[in-house]
């Protein structure tokens, strides 16, 4: 503090009154650079790939454009007419028109689309998403309405440029495969301005010639050009040609481009070909075929007629083989033939019965035989004389002879077996072989 009671820093002598500083609110700061980008940038076209897209209930689309170096927000609301919203995929390559401002809620700058393209394709590829869309909800392209192309052509219209290739792949196929198909051809132009007013009124004109007269029928309509670009095959993009292929009598086959390529009138017509070439082969498919199988037709009727004569033969065969076995000579000798092996059996049967009856009464014979008393008195006494010898082996005499001897209690007659068990003056009786002998234990 100073002795004057001032603070020894004086901060309002830092600020003069000319200093005075402007502060902003947020709102206010966020409003001033929504402005300026608005009116510096404005509507702008840029490109980039679509990335994090969130498609609301509200129908409004937010996603985020990036590239290599920065991403932008963007958003696309509901109500913006003309733009295709199933293009709008995640990784989708796009270009983008729309006004660059700022949500101020967020602070965060963003581009409100206004129209999107396919980048590196362009409006013709919008356009034609937009057509086939359009054509297949209308029904043009459903498959119930397609019909099938007949199978042996006898006349075909051919639509096409008569100094293209296509025409010329078309006639060398046919000349090669078929050479008797009768070919109309209507020229008209394939590529640029006008060209698919001529090619539908090509296709109203053969189907014309067809309807004026039976002599003049039609058995196909062919519609054709070679390869090319995008805007090069546009004519057949149109939907007057589209019309015209739907609105024809005739089966209509488009052969446009090459194999990578679909037009509408692809989608339209009854058939699709890759190329010319394949459409003029698709054309001529069963004729060819059916050269090849008239070319061996001759070999295979000789076949069929072996097989059947083969066939027929062993039926034959077979029938008088089955009135050989049917005749009364052979049912007669079979008859006896089967006399004689019953009376073979019943000769075998009378020898088996005498075999059998002799060996029972030889049986019962050496059963009498055995049976006499005699030898049955004499087969009881050896059995008798068996017994006795074995006894005597075993009674105590045979033990006696040999030495030994028996001594019991004189007065029990009991077998002594323990000398210990023997009392003094005890009365003892010892058998002997020959006599007994009687003591007194001491």
């Amino acid at each position: 503090m100073s002795k004057g009671g001032k603070s020894q820093w004086d901060f309002g002598e830092l600020f003069s009154p000319e200093q005075t500083r402007k502060v902003l609110s947020v709102g206010e700061l966020t409003g001033k650079v929504r402005a300026l980008l608005e009116k510096q940038i404005g509507s702008i076209w840029v490109s980039g790939e679509i990335t994090n897209l969130r498609a609301q209930s509200s129908g409004h689309m937010y996603f985020t454009l990036k590239d290599a170096a920065a991403q932008l927000s963007c958003v696309l609301f509901r109500g913006t007419s003309g733009i295709q919203r199933e293009l709008m995929t995640d990784g989708k390559k796009v270009l983008l028109q729309g006004e660059v401002t700022v949500y101020e809620a967020r602070g965060q700058y963003q581009l409100i689309v206004q129209a999107v393209e396919l980048q590196g394709v362009g409006a013709l590829q919008i356009a034609f998403e937009k057509l086939k869309q359009k054509l297949a909800a209308a029904g043009l392209f459903a498959p119930e309405r397609k019909r099938p192309l007949p199978r042996y052509p006898r006349r075909i219209g051919l639509v096409t440029s008569p100094t293209g290739a296509a025409i010329r792949d078309v006639l060398h196929v046919i000349e090669r495969r078929n050479p008797g198909l009768e070919i109309i051809l209507v020229p008209c132009r394939v590529q640029g301005d006008g060209a698919a007013g001529e090619i539908a009124r090509a296709i109203g004109t053969l189907n014309e010639f067809a309807a004026a007269d039976e002599a003049n029928h039609l058995d196909l309509i062919l519609i054709t050009r070679g390869g090319g670009s995008l805007e090069d095959l546009w004519a057949f993009n149109e939907e007057a040609v589209a019309q015209a292929i739907f609105e024809s009598q005739v089966p209509v086959v488009s052969a446009v481009g090459h194999e990578i390529d679909f037009t509408i009138a692809d989608f339209v017509a009854d058939v699709r070909a890759a190329t010319p070439s394949a459409a003029a082969e698709i054309i001529t498919e069963d004729v060819f075929a059916s050269r090849t199988f008239i070319a061996q037709a001759p070999g295979y009727l000789r076949q069929l007629a072996r097989r059947k004569l083969l066939r027929e033969t062993e039926n034959f065969e077979a029938l008088a083989a089955r009135l050989a076995r049917l005749h009364p000579r052979r049912q007669l000798n079979e008859f006896l033939q089967r006399l004689d092996d019953h009376q073979a059996s019943l000769l075998r049967g009378l020898r088996a019965g005498v075999r059998s009856r002799r060996l029972m009464l030889e049986n019962v014979a050496g059963r009498f035989s055995r049976a006499r008393p005699s030898q049955v008195l004499k087969a009881r006494k050896e059995a008798l004389r068996q017994l006795e010898r074995r006894l005597n082996v075993l009674g105590p005499e045979q033990v006696l002879a040999r030495g030994y001897s028996i001594t019991t209690d004189a007065k029990t007659g009991a077998v002594l077996r323990d000398a210990a068990k023997v009392k003094a003056g005890q009365k003892l009786k010892t058998r002997l072989a020959k006599g007994e002998i009687k003591s007194a234990a001491e």
